[in-house]
Parts: C-alpha cells; sequence; structure tokens
C-alpha cells in the first residue's frame, strides 16, 4: 500500500495517494507495526499539504513523529521531523525550520538518502536568507547523496534548486543546463508535480533571454499538466509568466487579464510573494500604458505584500526584491513630477532640486532610510495638484490676478483629492498639503504657522523646513519672469 501511493503521488494522483496511505495507517495499526504506521502517517500528512490542507496535515505528521518517538526508531523520527520542518518552512518560521532539520541531521547518521534530503532543505533556508555559498555547499551534499543512492526524484529536486538558485543570480546559462537536467530526471520517474515546477521556473531563463515563444509554450504545458494531476497550487506562477510575455509582446488586454488571475490564484493558495510578483509585473504594465495612478495603487499593494513576505516563506532574498521595488516606485513617482511639470514653463525641474536639497539635509539630520524615502517621494509629488491648474494660468508670463493666484492657491489641496485613492507605503500628505505655509502664518492652504504647521515626517522636517527648500530650489533657475513669479509664490 505505501509503494502503490507512493507511485500515485509521484504521478499527481493525490486522492489515490491518500486512500493508499490511509490503507497502510489502517493495516499496519491493526498488526501494530508501529514503523509503518509512523510511515504512513507522515506520507498523508505530505499529500494533505499539497491539497493546501494544512491543519490536518500538522496533526498527522506530529502523530508520525510520536509513534516514531515512542518505539525509539531513529530514521522514522528524523523522517517526520524533516517533514515537520518544511511545514514549518513554508509558514516562514525558518528558525524552527532549521533547528528541526539539524535535529534530524543527528538521527539520520545511518540513513544517506534521507540526510541528502536534510541537506537539500538546509539549501533551501540559506538561500532564502541570501547566503548562496552556504546554499550549494548544501545543494552539492545533497545531490552527491541522491546520485549515491540512485535516487533520481531527489536529484531531480537538487538539480530544480540548482536552476533557481543560479537564475536568481543571474548565471542563465548554468540555470538552463540544471533545469534541463531535472526536467530529464523528473520525466524518466514520471513526476508530473516536478515537470510542472520545472517548466514553470525554466520561463525565468526563457523571459531573460526574451525568448517568449519558449517561456509560453512552457507556462501552457505547465497549466495542462497542473490541471492534469489537479494540483492547482503553482498555477499562479504559470499564469504570472503568461502576464509578462504578453506585456512584452504589446498585449496589453491580455497581459492584465492573466495577471490579474495570477494574484487571484495567488490569493486562494496563500502565496504572498506571488501576489507581490503579480501586483509588481501588473504595475509596470500600468506604467507602459502611462496609467501613472495605477502604477502606484499596483505598486503600493506590491510593497506592502513583499514587507509581510518576512513572516513567510518563499525562496528569495526578501530585501533585495523590496529594494529593486522601491527603485520602481522612485522612477515613478519622478518621471509622474516631470510630466506635471512638463506643463508650466517655470518649474522645469523644479520637482528633483527640491528632492535633492531635501535629501541632502535628511543626510545632515541623520534621517533613516524610510524617512529619506519618504521626503524623496513627497519632494516629487508635493505640486501633483498643479494637474488641474489652467494652462493659461501656469504658464503667464506676468503677475497672476487674484482670481487666478486663488486659483493656484487650490493645488496643495487638489494634491491630496487627487491621491486620495492611492494608499502610500510612505505618509506624504503633509508635504503635499503644507509645503506653501509660511512661518509668520501667511501661507496656504491652511495659513497655520510657527509649532503649527504639521511635521512632514516623525522625526524632523517639517512644513517649514520643506517650505525654505521650496524657495531655494528656485536659486539656480535663471529666467526673466522668475521675479515677477515670485510675487505670486509661483516656483521656477
Amino acid at each position: 500500500m505505501l509503494d502503490a501511493g507512493r507511485a500515485h503521488e509521484r504521478a499527481g494522483r493525490l486522492d489515490d495517494a491518500a486512500s493508499a496511505f490511509e490503507g497502510a495507517a489502517r493495516e499496519a495499526q491493526s498488526r501494530g507495526a508501529a514503523g509503518i504506521l509512523s510511515e504512513s502517517l507522515r506520507l498523508l500528512a505530505v499529500v494533505h499539504h499539497r491539497r493546501q490542507m494544512e491543519e490536518q496535515a500538522n496533526d498527522l505528521c506530529q502523530r508520525a513523529y510520536d509513534v516514531a518517538l515512542q518505539i525509539d526508531d531513529a530514521r522514522r523520527t528524523a523522517e517526520a521531523l524533516n517533514t515537520m520542518g518544511t511545514f514549518a518552512l513554508e509558514r516562514g518560521q525558518l528558525d524552527q525550520a532549521r533547528q528541526r532539520y539539524e535535529r534530524a541531521l543527528e538521527l539520520a547518521k545511518n540513513a544517506p538518502a534521507l540526510r541528502a534530503r536534510i541537506r537539500q532543505n538546509l539549501g533551501i533556508i540559506a538561500n532564502i536568507r541570501g547566503e548562496f555559498d552556504t546554499a550549494l555547499a548544501h545543494y552539492a551534499e545533497a545531490l552527491a547523496g541522491y546520485l549515491a543512492a540512485g535516487d533520481e526524484g531527489g536529484s531531480a529536486a537538487v538539480y530544480h534548486n540548482l536552476g533557481m538558485i543560479n537564475a536568481d543570480r543571474g548565471l542563465f546559462d548554468q540555470a538552463d543546463q540544471c533545469f534541463r537536467k531535472a526536467m530529464q530526471l523528473a520525466t524518466s520517474i514520471d513526476d508530473q508535480h516536478y515537470r510542472a515546477l520545472c517548466l514553470i521556473n525554466h520561463c525565468e531563463v526563457f523571459l531573460a533571454r526574451r525568448d517568449f515563444r519558449a517561456a509560453k509554450r512552457q507556462a501552457e504545458t505547465a497549466i495542462a499538466i497542473l490541471d492534469d494531476i489537479g494540483q492547482p497550487r503553482h498555477k499562479a506562477d504559470a499564469y504570472k509568466v503568461l502576464g509578462i510575455v504578453y506585456r512584452e509582446t504589446n498585449r496589453p488586454q491580455l497581459a492584465e487579464a492573466r495577471l490579474q488571475d495570477a494574484i487571484r490564484m495567488a490569493v486562494e493558495s496563500g502565496s504572498v510573494l506571488l501576489q507581490a510578483e503579480a501586483s509588481r509585473e501588473l504595475a509596470l504594465l500600468a506604467r507602459s500604458l502611462g496609467r501613472a495612478q495605477e502604477t502606484l495603487n499596483a505598486l503600493n499593494d506590491a510593497h506592502r505584500l513583499f514587507r509581510q513576505v518576512d513572516a513567510r516563506v518563499d525562496l528569495v532574498d526578501v530585501s533585495a526584491r523590496v529594494d529593486d521595488l522601491e527603485d520602481v516606485y522612485l522612477t515613478v513617482v519622478r518621471e509622474w513630477g516631470e510630466s506635471i511639470e512638463s506643463a508650466d514653463a517655470y518649474t522645469h525641474g523644479h520637482c528633483e532640486r527640491v528632492a535633492e536639497y531635501s535629501l541632502s539635509v535628511s543626510d545632515t539630520l541623520g534621517l533613516d532610510e524610510t524617512e529619506r524615502t519618504t521626503i524623496r517621494v513627497g519632494a516629487y509629488l508635493h505640486d501633483v495638484g498643479k494637474v488641474r491648474v489652467p494652462h493659461e494660468i501656469l504658464n503667464k508670463p506676468g503677475r497672476l490676478t487674484e482670481a487666478e493666484f486663488a486659483t493656484m492657491q487650490r493645488h496643495p489641496v487638489d494634491g491630496i483629492e487627487m491621491l486620495k485613492g492611492v494608499e502610500f507605503p510612505w505618509n506624504i500628505t503633509p508635504i503635499i498639503r503644507w509645503h506653501h505655509e509660511k512661518n509668520d502664518g501667511t501661507g496656504y492652504p491652511d495659513g497655520f504657522s510657527g509649532m503649527a504647521i504639521p511635521p512632514a515626517c516623525p522625526d524632523c522636517l517639517c512644513g517649514r523646513c520643506l517650505r525654505r527648500l521650496d524657495v531655494d530650489a528656485k536659486l539656480p533657475r535663471r529666467d526673466a519672469h522668475r521675479a515677477r513669479a515670485r510675487g505670486h509664490g509661483r516656483e521656477s
């Protein structure tokens, strides 16, 4: 029954595998075969985990561990610990997972194939933490153990992981070779689950090489396999690939539909990383279409989700992903700020100068990265409300009338109104609303003075500081209209 269950699991027939393992557990319990009972319960736990039945999986694995411990079976205790470590890993409990793997490794002294699996899992943890050299060392030991034991399934898993780590490091030729070797082994033992995984993750190589036809073919084949074996867990990855392919081949409607599908599937499977990655790709699509507000909303979703990844499992260097995302974010808001300035002949380069001066002050004040990013984003977007100021007022060469100046004075409040639907990761509202307040109370829109001007960030730069920077940012400009424009608060 155990052998039949294993064969069903490799082929993706999870219902049949569950029935076989349940039958083996009943038979083992009735005959008092505690070792077989522990193994049956553990394998049934793995099947439930793949079916996303986490509570049942955890209970069954704990029972398997307890039975093995009672009969002092070191190998099966190690097996249960290894599986429990994997469950902890996928919950993002990295320290707990590592402790269980290390304890399992101590118990598996006379089980080389099991030691290989444990080494592989320790390599995954090292990969998550960006410790690539350590990960590669673990993978090398795991592969040697699998090859010595003639374990093609284990070897396929290691080659697959080596493909992923090489792709993460930009070593696409090596990644390509590893994925092809993993696919060859998975096919030889008819492991449909690993075939689908190899197809999906191999797409990263094809996308990097801009071979979109191959990436599309691989993703569609993977979807067909996952549908055939009734395992939706990784379909979101495949749909994300299709979304990228359609975006890069100028089919935006299809790209948006596939990326939205990927987000929905990621939510259903509980994968925070996939939600974050698909949201980021959706943001890049919106950016390519010139939809600034949609771009920012999608980037905000991605930023929030990537921050949650720290508390979960995902085979990525999270900090690197967040840094990359914030670089995209800053590029988008800078471009939006520049597009706003393009309508005003007097303010070309103004937002960039305000950002540069603000960051210089931030450095002097010793602000942290979050505060610096808040100020930088706010500087780029502080004049967003000028989009609603009529063109003839923005570009009037002479002094503004009182009515025209009243219209100009609305741009801080208009900016807040325009961005109210965007949930920024940083609180830039004070910067946008109060960047024209003055220490003596003659500023706008609220006429605050002195310490009543709300702070632009929790610790340091306040509206007064930014107003001063806003004035100073005019100094490099040399045009004939500067002095006249300044009479009514115009920015040059």
